[in-house]
């Protein structure tokens, strides 16, 4: 791997940890009404449409990257309907 793939491989790990702390907020809380529906359903739907086009290309790293930001966002939208 060069430096470029390793600084693409950190740059997705940070963006997509950067989820973990409003996910374990929320599940322990058991509340989501300050999140917004809004802003998670078209995120969650750039994220889908980005892990397409990733996947098209094949490029392994940011294909892995946005498979978990798409679930740790997917689960923040199930939150987000289970306690309104």
């Amino acid at each position: 791997m060069n430096s470029y793939q390793w600084l693409g491989i950190l740059a997705g790990t940070l963006t997509t940890i950067s989820f973990l702390p409003q996910v374990i907020k929320t599940w322990k809380s058991r509340s989501a009404k300050d999140l917004s529906l809004g802003m998670f359903l078209i995120f969650s739907l750039g994220i889908a449409l980005w892990l397409a086009y990733v996947f098209l290309i094949g490029d392994v790293p940011v294909i892995l990257a946005n498979a978990v930001t798409l679930v740790l966002s997917l689960t923040l939208l199930f939150f987000k309907f289970r306690w309104k």
